[in-house]
């Protein structure tokens, strides 16, 4: 029988998960002993139900070997790993009356890349050494061309060196020449200037003579414009500025009297007609007290019935009070009453019966 046992996210030693694929080959022992211990375990069942035992002894001692190895020595060295699994789960299947013909690991890998990391771990360590005898190289390379430039260019500077004391000298030469030509130059030049300045200076003085002349000229002329233009100013502006203002002023005073007049006028005319309405109000006042007065000794003498005769009395004032309101329709039959009839006592009747209406 040939069986592949199959381990998914295994930990490791290291914790690291493998999924490890194997292939095995498988039979069933002759011997008798062994035959019969394979009968005692599988008569009755078919092919399947023994590879399906027999795979699964073989998956659980591989997971369980798998979890006592590194990741490097499961992927360095498969055979050994292999190897160990056979040892180990010979014992278990052969008492089942089952041999292992042969174990080999076919795939090893992970999730997380940690098989290719190791890969890229050796790539890099190759690819340093060789990057580092690259730079090495370079770097003796660069080492003796920079003594070569070193030496060309300390023979350079020999002859740069000679060339600037030649050109110094000749320099410092021309120099001297130079300023000795300058220096006649300046003195000529200087002596031509002085003497110009000279000339300047008098003809400078001789026109500051004239613009002083002309300069006392002009505020002469414009002290007697100034003069004119303040004598046209006052007559012009000033007096009759202050004739307006004066003006002005006589009206303000009037006003002023005219209004105090006023108000002390009208204070007194208020002050006439409160002490005439105080007088009116106190008379009233003294009248009405002495009417109650009156009416009150009245009532005290006449009794109830006379307080009846009194009620009675006020009855048509109060109805008058309440038929104020409609005096303005009334008063307009009224007026058609007396223009229909033709005399004027007539209103007055077509009044009383208005009073006496409900």
């Amino acid at each position: 029988m040939t069986l592949q046992p199959r381990c998914e996210d295994v930990e490791t030693a290291e914790g690291v998960a493998l999924t490890v694929t194997g292939v095995a080959q498988v039979k069933i022992m002759t011997e008798k002993e062994l035959l019969a211990v394979a009968c005692e375990q599988f008569l009755g069942k078919n092919v399947q139900d023994v590879k399906n035992v027999v795979l699964q002894t073989l998956e659980g001692h591989l997971r369980s070997i798998l979890g006592t190895l590194t990741v490097e020595q499961i992927y360095q060295d498969r055979d050994q790993f292999a190897k160990l699994v056979r040892e180990v789960a010979a014992p278990d299947v052969g008492r089942m009356g089952i041999e292992i013909l042969s174990f080999t690991i076919k795939d090893v890998y992970d999730k997380v890349d940690y098989l290719s990391s190791l890969g890229k771990t050796q790539t890099a360590a190759v690819r340093r050494d060789a990057d580092i005898g690259v730079a090495e190289a370079e770097r003796d390379a660069g080492i003796r061309e920079a003594e070569c430039k070193k030496e060309m260019l300390d023979v350079k500077f020999m002859a740069d060196t000679k060339i600037a004391d030649s050109r110094r000298a000749f320099e410092l030469q021309k120099a001297a020449f130079s300023e000795e030509v300058n220096i006649k130059t300046a003195e000529a030049q200087l002596a031509y200037e002085l003497q110009s300045a000279r000339e300047q200076q008098k003809i400078r003085q001789e026109e500051i003579e004239i613009e002083v002349v002309q300069r006392k000229k002009q505020i002469d002329v414009e002290e007697k414009e100034i003069i004119r233009m303040e004598k046209e100013l006052i007559a012009t502006v000033k007096r009759p500025a202050e004739a307006e203002a004066y003006r002005i002023q006589q009206i303000a005073e009037g006003e002023k009297v005219k209004q105090v007049l006023l108000a002390q006028a009208e204070a007194e005319k208020i002050r006439k007609i409160g002490e005439a309405e105080a007088f009116v109000i106190e008379a009233i006042g003294m009248a009405e007290a002495e009417r109650m007065k009156l009416k009150a000794e009245a009532l005290q003498q006449y009794g109830d019935a006379a307080q009846l005769a009194l009620v009675l009395d006020a009855l048509p004032e109060v109805r008058r009070e309440q038929l104020s309101p409609a005096l303005g329709k009334w008063w307009g039959v009224l007026r058609l009453g007396q223009v229909s009839w033709g005399h004027s006592e007539t209103p007055c009747a077509v009044w009383g019966l208005c009073l006496a209406a409900p």
